[in-house]
């Protein structure tokens, strides 16, 4: 919730940039009771389009319990949702599934009464369900719906809202469907089709015109007013009793509003086993599609208000909400989009805005209630046809005209197809199982070999690159390194084992770089399992590198790798952290092409170095005067990262390996240099301050002559030549070593 305060180092801080608490209260204030005015006459056409296929008679019991579901909804869903900015209401999901069922009782000749109860009814287990799926955690679940499933989600509801309300604009009663008021021209009243022309244009119009008053509250007003006009005209039409265009008077006990309270519940003897089963399917249905378009309505609000909510308990709030409006009579509801962006658009921060459009709500229907008998229903059908085409994502038929989206179009149009000659919550299902096999058909349609490399190339540009032996005489590597990327599962089995088995015959190393590799399953491991199986009877190895320390989804490979029994000990696979050290653990066993010989020893003075064959004698003899002897052993270093050491030093005997560390971890290096005797290094500090990415490591008991950079410099002021000499070898070096780090890095990386 935003504040005035933020919060820094456990203290809150005050901002001056923030508003002051007034302002935050006035548009809370301002921004429920716009927020009311869209709502409010919504609710009413919801309540009336749920109710009325029961019986002309009871379509002000419709409005009634519309306005009682924006009531109760507005009043507790705030305060006990996750959600500050979220306006809750009777919405279209509700009268989609409500409606088609009061349609289904009416033709089923059941009795109002007992319709209503089992809507009521149908309302409060949506709302229980909804507590229970927000205590179990489900709310989460809202953003792995693919977007195709609520684009035809939100059209099929729209169509449905549409089919449902056409008969109600043309002044067809009863249960009459789309398809049979279609069929029956005779049947319409030209009065009630053009109240409804009236406020469909008034609804299209008024957004142009101006935004300070919503166009839902212009037009009911202009349907109202153009009612009264043909009423001026025709008598007849001055009568609110038996008035098919009009919504009618409350036709509780008496009339009075207070009996109409909790009317429609069902009484103890109808709640048998029988019952629930027959409202189970439909409750679970409403309370899966009320969660949908809350949590979606939330998730636009928060992009545009840059706030966040918590699934969870916007979840139970919604579903207190929903309960406490079917025991009151009410219809149940949920977070309203055209509502709630009223609501931050005309300054609403705070769960108070909510509030205030239930007690906006319930003011209304103490002030309003007489108004109501005389709503034409033809006006209430308007809006509603109008909200319906625009839920209808009309920019998703353009994903037909291009190949690439032509299958997402498919998914799209299931739903829809699905929604309108089935139900909703099939539809949500199919949608989210054709998703899933299109996202299955991606994936194996992907390669998952991403780069392939034969070892013997790899091994020859390090022997190059190293200066440490002659390429050509390695014939015995006989490695492969494959780089993997994707998913590997059971949709990629079958093309994992096509592109690794034929490796197994020709190669007795076959190195994997796991490094892209997003998801795993046990599918995926039994094919490696039985890839290693193959190389072990070849006395060959499987190797893995670069393993990612834990994948998108959690699992931690290696340990996955392990507790499948592809990875162990005693067998024929290893798992090293990063390729280079899968690749000098394969220089290491293929002993008799290892690049670096150490059988003999060779000791080079420096008379006999290379880098000092064109100074002078006296140079000469000053270097010999100066330097100091020192000896490494091996396994220890000479050179060190960071360490500011200023030294320069040529090497008499041994070998030197120079690494470059990749992190920041001394076991993820690589080599770039093989330094023998007769070459010159420095440390890091020798040329500049910055230290340079590099450290020098003794391979065998190595003897460096050492110069200081104060004996360098004096060296240089009467030495020129000798100074130009060893810097030229200096940066001759550094090149080479970049250069193979460079080529390197690409053997790794891919």
């Amino acid at each position: 919730m935003p504040t005035s305060c933020t919060q820094y180092g456990g203290r809150a801080l005050k901002n001056s940039s923030s508003p002051p608490r007034n302002a935050h209260l006035a548009g809370d204030l301002w921004g429920g009771t716009a927020a009311m005015l869209v709502a409010l006459p919504s609710a009413i056409a919801f309540g009336v389009a749920i109710v009325a296929p029961l019986g002309g008679s009871l379509g002000a019991q419709g409005a009634i319990a519309g306005i009682l579901g924006a009531i109760a909804l507005g009043l507790l869903a705030p305060l006990l949702g996750g959600s500050t900015r979220l306006i809750t209401a009777p919405c279209a999901p509700a009268a989609a599934v409500l409606s088609a069922l009061a349609v289904g009782f009416a033709h089923a000749g059941m009795p109002p009464e007992k319709a209503l109860m089992l809507l009521a009814l149908i309302g409060l287990l949506a709302g229980l369900i909804q507590i229970g799926l927000g205590l179990a955690g489900i709310g989460q679940l809202i953003k792995y719906i693919p977007f195709p499933v609520v684009s035809g989600y939100l059209s099929g509801v729209g169509l449905i809202i549409i089919g449902g309300q056409v008969p109600k604009f043309l002044g067809v009663g009863g249960a009459t469907g789309f398809l049979q008021t279609l069929g029956q021209p005779s049947a319409w009243l030209w009065q009630s089709a053009l109240v409804g022309g009236v406020v469909v244009a008034a609804m299209l119009l008024v957004p142009y015109l101006t935004k300070a008053i919503p166009a839902t509250i212009l037009a009911l007003l202009s349907g109202v007013a153009c009612y009264g006009l043909l009423a001026w005209w025709d008598p007849a039409l001055r009568t609110v009793d038996g008035n098919p265009l009009l919504v009618g008077r409350l036709a509780g006990s008496g009339g009075d509003l207070l009996n109409t309270l909790g009317m429609h519940m069902p009484a103890t003897d109808v709640l048998t086993l029988e019952t629930l089963v027959q409202v189970g399917v439909p409750a679970l249905t409403l309370a899966v599609l009320l969660s949908i378009d809350t949590l979606k309505t939330c998730l636009v609000i928060d992009a545009l208000s840059n706030s966040s909510h918590n699934s969870n308990r916007e979840l139970i709030g919604q579903g207190v909400g929903n309960v406490a409006s079917s025991l009151l009579g009410g219809i149940p509801g949920a977070g309203t989009m055209g509502a709630s962006l009223i609501n931050v658009s005309s300054g609403g921060t705070t769960k108070l805005s909510g509030f205030v459009t239930g007690m906006a709500s319930l003011l209304a229907l103490l002030l309003l209630s007489p108004l109501i008998a005389w709503v034409p229903v033809a006006a209430l059908a308007a809006i509603l046809i109008v909200t319906g085409f625009r839920m209808i994502d009309r920019r998703s038929l353009a994903f037909f005209n291009t190949a690439d989206t032509r299958l997402d179009f498919m998914v799209i149009l299931s739903v829809i197809v699905v929604a309108l000659f089935g139900n909703l919550i099939a539809a949500s299902g199919i949608g989210v199982a054709l998703a899933i096999l299109l996202f299955i058909r991606e994936q194996t349609r992907s390669s998952v070999v991403r780069s392939r490399i034969e070892g013997l190339d790899i091994f020859s540009r390090r022997l190059r690159s190293l200066n440490a032996g002659d390429p050509s005489a390695l014939t015995g590597y006989e490695a492969v390194v494959l780089e993997l990327q994707g998913s590997l599962f059971f949709g990629t089995a079958s093309q994992l084992h096509a592109a690794l088995e034929p490796e197994t015959v020709a190669h007795k190393y076959v190195i994997l770089n796991m490094r892209r590799v997003q998801s795993l399953d046990v599918t995926a491991t039994h094919v490696l399992e039985q890839i290693k199986d193959q190389l072990e009877k070849n006395n060959a190895f499987l190797v893995f590198c670069d393993i990612p320390k834990g994948l998108p989804s959690g699992l931690k490979m290696k340990r996955f790798l392990k507790d499948t029994g592809v990875v162990r000990p005693t067998n024929k696979a290893f798992a090293f952290r990063q390729m280079e050290d899968a690749l000098k653990w394969v220089e290491e066993r293929e002993h008799p092409f290892c690049p670096v010989d150490f059988s003999h020893k060779s000791v080079v003075d420096l008379s006999a170095m290379a880098v000092l064959s064109g100074c002078s004698p006296q140079a000469l003899e000053a270097v010999q005067q100066m330097a100091q002897l020192r000896t490494v052993h091996a396994g220890k270093k000479l050179l060190k990262l960071a360490r500011g050491d200023d030294n320069l030093y040529l090497v008499r005997s041994g070998r030197l390996g120079v690494e470059v560390p990749l992190r920041k971890r001394d076991r993820d290096r690589l080599s770039v240099a093989w330094v023998e005797p007769g070459a010159v290094l420095c440390g890091d500090g020798f040329l500049q301050q910055a230290s340079a990415p590099t450290e020098a490591v003794a391979l065998e008991e190595t003897e460096v002559f050492v110069l200081t950079r104060a004996q360098f410099d004096a060296l240089s002021e009467q030495h020129p030549p000798l100074a130009i000499a060893i810097l030229l070898a200096l940066a001759c070096n550094a090149s080479n070593q970049l250069v193979n780090a460079v080529t390197q890095w690409q053997d790794v990386q891919g």
